[in-house]
């Protein structure tokens, strides 16, 4: 069982204020592309036991090299590509351990002719190891791993930190479960010190993260954490637009907990709007599913086409189904369209959506001021309905 699950099962018996702590090894893990343009040529001008270097990445407080040997790094391994890890900040960082392996991508971008070196340790200044004959260049099929005549090698790092006992994922759910006082000013959030991931938001404001949580809980964090810019601490700096503070926590809150906002039916409709905007955008199918629902509870003659178009964006069946049954109603179409906000509103969205609320079955009056009402919305529509 994860951590979150084991606190959600822990406050489900009727225990509030709960603590974890976890003893496990620290390992840090990063990745790196080194990729060579025109490696045909690259190759026919670099002599046998030169090489060429990517630029330094950082891992675990460590920085790192690739070293490529286009035609070889010793005379015995003439013919072939030879691959390298370079341990580039020793006389800063010291004596470090690391597992690493090194792989061609293919044109698909696949890793392919992958080799694995477990458990390192460098101990000396500028120390490389790796592989003299990774490749021979009689295996290296142009119409499989030279696309465009680019050699791209993938080399993924992960770095021994020692055993530690944390309780930052602990912490981090309390603070998260802990809602600010009323007259708290919004201020930058760091969830514990462990944090590895930092979420810059379009307001300037900060909210740290753990890396392993947002991975497992959304695919989409995993594919923009993967594509970050790293500090020398290997802190991920994530950068989330169109997003505001108290969103960015209700969604971490989620996350976090697996549980929706406690007070997602109080909240105002606008908060709970963008948080389903939020949840959509990074596939938390059950947020969105809490959000629709509180949606529907608030739907009035103020909010109902605003909620029809939110339907009609990101496809809310539910919301759906509860605004049309408010407009069913004559009354409440026609106080809807009587207000400049509502008619604009329901000017934007398709015809079949206001055709969709005429019931044959109700009777006839009722049909003839629905009628009106949608011919009025119509008639002002410069859509050309």
């Amino acid at each position: 069982m994860s951590t979150s699950g084991l606190m959600s099962a822990m406050r489900a018996a009727g225990r509030q204020h709960i603590t974890v702590s976890t003893l496990r090894t620290a390992p840090a893990a990063g990745s790196h592309v080194f990729r060579i343009e025109e490696f045909t040529r690259v190759r026919e001008k670099t002599a046998n036991g030169a090489a060429v270097l990517s630029s330094p990445f950082a891992v675990g407080g460590h920085d790192w090299r690739i070293r490529c040997f286009p035609n070889g790094r010793l005379k015995d391994s003439e013919g072939h590509i030879s691959l390298h890890l370079q341990h580039g900040s020793h006389a800063k960082t010291g004596d470090v351990t690391a597992t690493y392996k090194m792989s061609i991508l293919d044109k698909s971008w696949e890793p392919s002719c992958t080799q694995i070196m477990e458990n390192h340790r460098f101990e000396t200044d500028d120390g490389y190891w790796g592989w003299r004959k990774f490749m021979k260049h009689t295996d290296l099929d142009r119409d499989k791993y030279l696309k465009d005549d680019c050699l791209s090698v993938l080399c993924d790092v992960t770095v021994d930190l020692g055993l530690r006992t944390t309780d930052e994922v602990a912490a981090a759910a309390e603070e998260l479960n802990s809602e600010p006082a009323p007259s708290e000013p919004h201020h930058d959030l760091h969830l514990a010190e462990a944090a590895d991931v930092m979420i810059h938001l379009g307001d300037g404001q900060r909210i740290g993260a753990h890396r392993w949580v947002l991975e497992a809980r959304s695919l989409v964090f995993k594919s923009e954490i993967a594509l970050a810019p790293t500090t020398d601490e290997n802190i991920a700096e994530l950068r989330v637009d169109g997003m505001d503070a108290d969103v960015c926590k209700a969604l971490l809150r989620f996350i976090y907990t697996d549980s929706p906002p406690a007070q997602l039916e109080a909240a105002p409709a606008t908060t709970v709007e963008q948080l389903l905007m939020a949840a959509d955008r990074y596939e938390l199918k059950k947020l969105r599913a809490a959000c629709e629902e509180a949606l529907c509870k608030k739907i009035d003659v103020s909010s109902v086409a605003t909620a029809l178009a939110l339907d009609e964006r990101y496809c809310c069946p539910t919301l759906r189904k509860a605004c049309m049954r408010f407009l069913s109603s004559p009354d409440n179409l026609e106080a809807v369209a009587a207000s400049s906000d509502g008619l604009e509103q329901l000017k934007t969205l398709r015809p079949s959506v206001l055709l969709d609320l005429f019931d044959k079955n109700m009777p006839l009056s009722e049909q003839q001021r629905m009628l009106r009402t949608i011919r009025l919305v119509w008639d002002q529509s410069d859509k050309g309905w």
